[in-house]
């Protein structure tokens, strides 16, 4: 049996990062060879199998004949007369299209590692726009590799723009879009998986929402950058500075989508946007089919996020109704994601970016003082129901206030 380690195992042994699972490719063989070799069959549309002993997958070699728009419409060709060759052929990056033989030689036809090299993202041939799923697999290794250095080659964006052009974007559904969307969420910039989604105008189609935020501006005195869409974006690469939960970067990536349905004229003033930006997120969710913990930090950052800002100037009566709204007191941990997201918001400023944001640091002291009352007390006083929820409201904010002044330091 002749197998090739392939893929993302190969690339990023050659850039010395650590592998985290390894793939093979099978020349020459038959399902049913597999099988009596003991391999367990697990592919649906193509025929993969699991290693006995180490559990990692083994494809037989195959091609693909595009016959329908859109990423199902394949013909798979699995034979043993495929050659390793025409099998990377039909990959989507150079750099994700060379292999490694049992004596660890690499095998490398389409110039992946001249393209690794020159820290390039370009495609393997004009079969990549048969998948616009590519389009997106592309923009998050862009964003995941952003660090090193690598770009997107210019002859893969016009093909990428010649794809949205022909409609091809049209075809994705919403699964497979948040799918890759979660992924990019977890790269260390994912400002750049927007940005070459941008590049090649398949923002506008597949999350609008965001793309309708270029373009918008906001004052100069608060917002050096300007441009609402560009801040946006830094806030999401701070968000992912400060944390690597994708919730809370998705929060910080959606808190200001507002800011597009602004009326023009009264630019650059954006008030009200908050509860404004309520419907444009839920359309975003309901399409992309977002999962509900995405959802509800979005909806507390997007309202919420101004409070937070004017923490040390709010009363403490509207601090603790603030942690109410916030689910802080039923939910001791729901407070965290939410402070990172606002932070990464003041963060997320040309000039700003190592900014102090006392706020948090305050916030958490007063929830520390709220939470520090106990509820037994009120009810031995004899409250009840309504008149209990009123006590617990007004023992909370007198801790708070006397946090506030030892806060202070008065």
């Amino acid at each position: 049996m002749k197998a090739y380690l392939v893929g993302g195992a190969v690339r990023d042994a050659l850039l010395g990062r650590p592998i985290k699972e390894r793939d093979w490719v099978v020349v020459g063989e038959t399902p049913e060879a597999m099988l009596a070799r003991g391999y367990k069959a697990v592919g649906k549309d193509f025929p993969v199998f699991l290693h006995p002993e180490t559990r990692e997958e083994y494809a037989l070699a195959r091609t693909e004949r595009k016959t329908a728009p859109g990423y199902h419409g394949f013909v798979v060709h699995a034979e043993p007369d495929v050659t390793l060759e025409q099998d990377l052929l039909r990959r989507d990056l150079t750099i994700n299209a060379m292999a490694e033989n049992e004596r660890g030689e690499l095998i490398d036809p389409y110039g992946g590692l001249t393209d690794l090299e020159a820290r390039r993202l370009r495609h393997v041939s004009p079969a990549f726009t048969e998948d616009p799923v590519r389009i997106l697999r592309l923009a998050r290794f862009a964003a995941r590799f952003a660090p090193l250095g690598f770009l997107v080659a210019e002859d893969t964006q016009q093909l990428m723009h010649d794809m949205v052009v022909a409609g091809e974007v049209e075809a994705l559904v919403p699964e497979r879009i948040f799918a890759e969307l979660s992924k990019a969420l977890e790269t260390a910039t994912p400002s750049v998986f927007f940005e070459v989604l941008r590049g090649c105008g398949a923002l506008g189609r597949l999350f609008p929402e965001i793309d309708a935020l270029f373009g918008v501006p906001q004052p100069p005195v608060y917002h050096p950058e300007i441009d609402t869409g560009i801040h946006s974006l830094m806030v999401l690469d701070q968000a992912a500075r400060l944390s690597p939960d994708p919730v809370v970067r998705f929060a910080a990536l959606t808190h200001d989508l507002g800011k597009a349905l602004t009326d023009p004229t009264r630019w650059p003033s954006h008030r009200g946007h908050e509860q404004r930006g309520l419907s444009a997120l839920l359309r975003l969710c309901e399409r992309l089919k977002v999962p509900n913990a995405h959802r509800r930090l979005a909806e507390k950052v997007m309202q919420y996020h101004g409070h937070a800002h004017r923490a040390a100037e709010l009363r403490p009566g509207t601090v603790v109704d603030l942690l109410q709204r916030l689910d802080a007191f039923r939910q001791k941990d729901a407070l965290e994601p939410f402070l990172l997201a606002c932070e990464a918001d003041a963060r997320g400023r040309s000039g700003f970016e190592d900014r102090d944001y006392s706020q948090a640091d305050w916030l958490r002291a007063a929830h520390r003082a709220a939470v520090s009352v106990s509820v037994q007390p009120l009810l031995e006083q004899g409250y009840q129901g309504v008149a209990l929820g009123r006590a617990l409201r007004c023992e909370r904010i007198r801790r708070v206030k006397a946090a506030r002044t030892g806060w202070l330091g008065v």
